[in-house]
């Protein structure tokens, strides 16, 4: 029934899937994953576990990843809008260290497609948003890794407006940027 759109991005990889919605006066509806459109796509995953969080305007969360155990991540918003990055650390890529940034919003609906070997992270640009992923591999404490999001190696453009006052978690505080990392 739901049919995607599937948008390559400029890094090999990664993925902006947008579903087919269908509405009427009633709302709409709409397949938010659906095993055979996504294996079509060449998404050919076994998520294993969702994971949902709530932040509030101006919090950035990230750059996180997994260090032995990486996971494929399939990300959207369920309510209100954030600023979502990805990094490519495939070593050997020619596009090692580079990032995308991508919109994701209850009103777009799209969602983004994050191989393993990335390390992701948002910005929430409305008062508060809901954000769900599916992950190939299940969360390990003691396997964490991260960078500093605002490492200017990486240099990331996030859309911080004047007002904005970020919120960013003590650990992600202390990251350190791509060269001091690997």
């Amino acid at each position: 029934m739901g049919k995607i759109t599937v948008e390559t991005c400029v890094i090999e990889g990664l993925k902006v899937i947008t579903p087919g919605v269908f509405g009427d006066e009633r709302g709409y509806f709409m397949e938010t994953y659906n095993y055979n459109d996504y294996k079509a796509a060449g998404i050919d995953m076994n998520f294993v576990q969702d994971n949902q969080s709530s932040s509030s305007y101006g919090v950035l969360r990230g750059l996180h990843f997994q260090i032995k155990y990486p996971q494929d991540k399939l990300v959207r918003v369920v309510s209100g809008k954030v600023y979502d990055v990805a990094v490519d650390l495939r070593k050997g890529s020619d596009t090692y260290g580079k990032w995308h940034g991508v919109i994701l919003s209850a009103e777009n609906k799209k969602q983004f497609f994050i191989p393993k070997n990335f390390a992701h992270g948002f910005l929430v640009l409305s008062d508060t948003a809901e954000f769900a992923y599916k992950c190939t591999d299940f969360y390990h404490p003691n396997d964490e890794g991260g960078l500093a999001w605002d490492d200017p190696e990486i240099g990331v453009e996030w859309p911080i407006r004047p007002e904005m006052k970020l919120i960013i978690s003590e650990k992600d505080r202390h990251w350190k940027g791509m060269k001091e990392t690997f």
